[in-house]
């Protein structure tokens, strides 16, 4: 009789293979165990890190980038060197609408050079970690505005009560920095098509749309390709965490007459 056929029921039967292996031993040959070396362990971490990398430049490029502000340009609505998350994704699906605060490349001659005079190798290291997002950009041809008419808009400064209008819709701006008015400067554009006005929340101290069109017709305004995308979140300080919506004013202005 096998092993098997002898065992009592209910009792666990153990074959002959079964005994051997309990022994040390083995019917097919010696056991072959997974190598567990030190090399093994850091490949996996460099798939790893190469991997998380990866993915936070895709995020960067296609859905979120943080950003620094550089200046007093958007208070009191961003402070300077707050950190700001900005949604490229939403501009991408829905456009730019009025009443949103966007980050853009310089559209010629807006921002002076800045020298960078730190070591070359701090600056590598610098825009490498910028670039995997690890750090929030704060150099180069970016600029912070809240966006105040878009394409086919009539744009004026001001009206009787000294408020700038749209398409013939006075600007009730809480936004803007305390005591300051809506404009020190007049103006009166019709904004192109694929093109944006802008100004800074801080207007006294704002280099936005109206002082580059006095110094050339159409050089105040933005073309839509160069908008990075909407800011939506002040996310450091932590007591400066706020959400950025489009201020109910905008809800109510009219689409430009065609």
């Amino acid at each position: 009789m096998s092993a098997e056929e002898t065992a009592e029921e209910g009792q666990p039967v153990v074959t002959a293979s079964e005994s051997a292996d309990a022994k040390g031993g083995s019917s097919s040959g010696p056991t072959k165990h997974r190598s567990s070396s030190p090399w093994g362990a850091l490949r996996e971490g460099v798939v790893l890190v190469a991997l998380a990398l990866a993915l936070a430049v895709l995020i960067r490029s296609f859905l979120v980038q943080a950003f620094f502000v550089p200046s007093i340009s958007m208070e009191p609505t961003l402070d300077i060197n707050d950190r700001i998350l900005v949604s490229k994704l939403t501009t991408d699906i829905h456009g730019v609408k009025r009443g949103q605060v966007i980050v853009f490349k310089d559209p010629g001659g807006w921002l002076p050079p800045e020298p960078d005079n730190s070591a070359r190798w701090q600056r590598v290291l610098r825009n490498g970690m910028t670039y995997v997002g690890l750090l929030p950009a704060d150099r180069g041809d970016d600029l912070v505005k809240r966006v105040i008419g878009v394409g086919g808009d009539h744009v004026v400064c001001c009206d009787s009560k000294g408020r700038i209008t749209v398409n013939g819709k006075a600007l009730d701006e809480p936004y803007i920095a305390a005591g300051a008015d809506p404009s020190d400067t007049n103006f009166d554009v019709h904004v192109p098509a694929d093109h944006l006005w802008v100004m800074g929340d801080n207007r006294p101290f704002s280099e936005d749309s109206r002082p580059h069109e006095q110094e050339r017709p159409g050089g105040g305004m933005v073309p839509v390709s160069n908008v990075v995308g909407r800011v939506v979140l002040v996310v450091y300080p932590l007591s400066h965490w706020a959400r950025m919506p489009v201020p109910d004013t905008f809800h109510d202005v009219p689409n430009a007459s065609p």
